[in-house]
């Protein structure tokens, strides 16, 4: 009897306990990598028994370290996460999720670097349709015009700082006033996206959203753009949300915490 007692759990309980045990290390958060074991049990929902005992493994088995009466992610985890982000390739990891974003706009989907007071195009999902606005990876963008340029304004302080409104706007339309470009800033932070009429090409729209690291650094900027004529304004709920969407899953994919997942 205690021989079959003793044996690991069958069927679906070993995935029950990864689960926990993911719980339990999920907990753990860049502005809270200490936690004694009450505060575990709170932000898990777990059993008190439960928790104290998936934290005493995750310990034993180098997952997590013991600090005086609390516990933070042990060397190992830091070590796997390491060997993990010296893998990903930025293109490799947003390509399934720009070919995403293409299918549920019909929009072409792009990812974009920023290199000083530019933005460079560093990989496109073009639209099906026939009649398209032409980007091309390695296309060198001004951050002066444009929403994905001004993503890259409202979420990296080092491009705010080098970049001044355009003198010579690119078109009619181009914001070329301090004033109201930093108002479009501000609106772009608060609104979590960014979209343009014509600002930087005649008969193009376009609408991008900031993509974060695991450090919550901006990492790039992902977006659509299409011409004007398939963008009329009321569509700009409906396409803002799927490239939010599209954003936040890349950042998930960078190793981005999961905002909302555990309370406090």
């Amino acid at each position: 009897m205690s021989a079959q007692t003793s044996e690991p759990a069958r069927g679906g309980k070993p995935v029950l306990v990864l689960r926990k045990a993911r719980q339990v290390l999920d907990a753990f958060t860049p502005d809270r990598p200490t936690l004694t074991a009450g505060e575990v049990q709170r932000r898990t929902g777990l059993p008190a028994s439960t928790s104290l005992r998936l934290l005493q493994t995750l310990a034993r088995e180098g997952f997590l370290d013991r600090v005086g009466d609390g516990y933070r992610p042990g060397v190992a985890l830091m070590r796997w996460a390491n060997t993990a982000m010296a893998g990903l390739d930025l293109v490799a990891i947003a390509t399934p999720v720009l070919t995403a974003l293409r299918d549920a706009t019909s929009e072409s989907a792009a990812l974009y670097v920023r290199d000083g007071d530019q933005h460079i195009c560093i990989a496109v999902v073009e639209t099906p349709h026939a009649v398209v606005h032409i980007l091309r990876v390695g296309q060198v963008l001004p951050l002066r015009a444009g929403s994905a340029g001004r993503v890259f304004l409202a979420h990296d302080v080092q491009a705010a700082r080098e970049v001044t409104p355009a003198s010579a706007p690119y078109t009619p339309h181009t914001l070329t006033d301090a004033t109201d470009l930093q108002q479009a800033v501000d609106a772009t932070r608060r609104d979590g996206y960014a979209v343009s009429f014509e600002e930087r090409s005649l008969g193009a729209a376009s609408l991008s959203a900031p993509v974060f690291d695991r450090s919550d650094a901006l990492a790039a900027v992902v977006g659509i753009v299409c011409p004007i004529q398939r963008f009329p304004h009321d569509r700009t709920p409906t396409v803002a949300a799927r490239v939010v969407g599209a954003a936040e899953e890349l950042s998930r994919r960078l190793g981005q915490a999961r905002k909302g997942e555990i309370s406090a």
